[in-house]
């Protein structure tokens, strides 16, 4: 091996050594470890530039496996920044509420973290711990002025913890005024993420908080997707809140036909009487809907097979290829970065198609930076071009085929087509790459729970999220692989 190569790999393992003894708490080892990677820019710089492939550092590996006697040295001794941001955008408190760990949280909170900052997709350190259902840690973060409504890409807290049925996270969320029929951009609201999560609790404190009944969100009401599922009881307390039983879907059906579809019988007997007949089923029976609606899947089944082998032109169609990455001068990187910073400060504005040709003009200097391609999807997100959003996504997803972030912008912009069965897959992916990413559960879980038609590689997942949410829940670091040294 040549001297240069055999280098890098001892300094390679040195860093892997140092990242593993913070997830460890071994402070008397990273310390020795830390001491023999310094390289004349003084011990604290080193350590400050030691981070993994996602840029997380040691603080953010400590802070997630609750080491808050490693948090104390690289905080106190070392004087590193406690709102360092890995690529994600996720400080070490979140990392460290996300898992738990309250006693690690304060200790960072009475050492300046900001509990307000958001990663990159706008979830903040409150949204993973209404997820989790931590109260003690939801109340201390509220004590410090977190807002309760804060909007991620994902929705608010209040969303997080009615979909994941936690009824004494959302009950803490109501008494401090979180609004219980505020919406994402796609209509979700706390009360559909209850029933698409199949919360019972959830739901009765929602409508007791005035939650609306009778919205329509991914082309569905919550009777609807009450009715998918099967669940009398959640139909029981939809009906007596006022949901409508006439309403119909995207499709144009009826929660009682979504439920004959399904084969929900004690749905369908609740709902049928309730409901007008419909004008194309001649028999207006329990039998005779599940009969004719089955039938009707059948058909559309058929079809599908049939036409499943047909190629067609759809961008959605594109396959994973990396894409072949032009060389940049630095000076092109200059100007690009130029243009970027103009192009987030209007995003920061709410000025989105100034944000999109600025980031444009940044492209165009640096079209190998797919971060530039994911901030543009985003922009035309914000501004109802879906069909803009998705070929961006896409081109940022050739760049860096192994980005979580380029697969949930994919994701975001088919679900705002309405393209639910490629948007849950998308999100999947990204899932897959990054299952500790809330924010890809969350979302792969709404559009994952409201879609309604019958699709193989959708519903054959089914079983596979809810393994992976308390994966996202629990530690996940036994080893650091793909380490770094970056900043250098």
């Amino acid at each position: 091996m040549a001297p240069d190569a055999s280098d890098a790999l001892a300094v390679r393992e040195k860093v892997q050594q140092f990242l593993n003894a913070a997830v460890t708490g071994n402070l008397d080892f990273l310390k020795s470890v830390a001491a023999q990677l310094d390289d004349g820019k003084g011990l604290s710089q080193t350590v400050a530039n030691v981070k993994d492939a996602n840029k997380r550092g040691a603080l953010h590996f400590a802070a997630r496996e609750g080491q808050t006697e490693v948090c104390k040295y690289l905080l106190e001794e070392l004087k590193l920044d406690v709102n360092v941001k890995d690529e994600d955008g996720e400080t070490p408190l979140i990392h460290a509420a996300r898992q738990g760990h309250i006693s690690t949280a304060k200790y960072l909170i009475e050492h300046g973290a900001d509990p307000s900052l958001s990663s990159e997709l706008g979830a903040t350190a409150l949204h993973h711990v209404a997820g989790i259902g931590h109260i003690e840690l939801m109340e201390l973060l509220i004590s410090h002025g977190v807002d309760v409504n804060s909007q991620s890409e994902s929705g608010t807290p209040l969303i997080w913890a009615a979909g994941h049925g936690q009824q004494d996270a959302l009950k803490l969320l109501l008494k401090h005024k979180a609004d219980p029929n505020i919406e994402t951009d796609d209509g979700i609201t706390p009360l559909l993420s209850a029933v698409a999560a199949g919360s019972l609790q959830c739901l009765e404190l929602l409508i007791q908080a005035g939650a609306k009944v009778n919205i329509i969100a991914g082309g569905a009401t919550p009777l609807h997707i009450a009715a998918d599922i099967g669940n009398s009881e959640l139909i029981t307390c939809l009906l007596k809140a006022g949901a409508d039983p006439n309403m119909t879907d995207e499709d144009g059906l009826k929660p009682v036909q979504v439920a004959a579809a399904r084969g929900n019988r004690a749905a369908v007997e609740m709902l049928l009487p309730l409901s007008s007949q419909v004008e194309t089923v001649k028999d207006w029976t329990v039998d005779g809907l599940i009969n004719h609606m089955q039938s009707e899947g059948a058909k559309e089944q058929e079809v599908e097979r049939n036409t499943r082998d047909i190629p067609t032109n759809s961008p959605s169609d594109a396959t994973v290829s990396t894409k072949e990455i032009p060389k940049v001068s630095a000076e092109a990187k200059k100007k690009a970065a130029e243009a970027k910073s103009r192009a987030d400060d209007a995003f920061r504005r709410k000025e989105y198609q100034i944000a999109v040709d600025a980031y444009t003009q940044a492209i165009d200097f640096d079209p190998s930076d797919a971060t530039l391609l994911s901030n543009r999807s985003l922009c035309w997100m914000r501004l109802g071009q879906a069909d803009r959003a998705l070929t961006d996504a896409q081109a940022c997803r050739e760049l860096r085929p192994n980005w979580q972030k380029a697969w949930y912008r994919e994701g975001s912009a088919l679900r705002l087509m309405q393209k639910f069965d490629e948007a849950a897959n998308a999100f999947y992916e990204g899932v897959k790459l990054d299952p500790e990413n809330m924010e890809l559960v969350h979302a792969f879980r709404q559009w994952k729970q409201l879609k309604l038609e019958d699709n193989f590689t959708v519903l054959t997942r089914k079983n596979r999220v809810n393994d992976l949410v308390p994966l996202a829940h629990r530690s996940a670091i036994n080893d650091v692989d793909n380490v770094c040294l970056v900043g250098s």
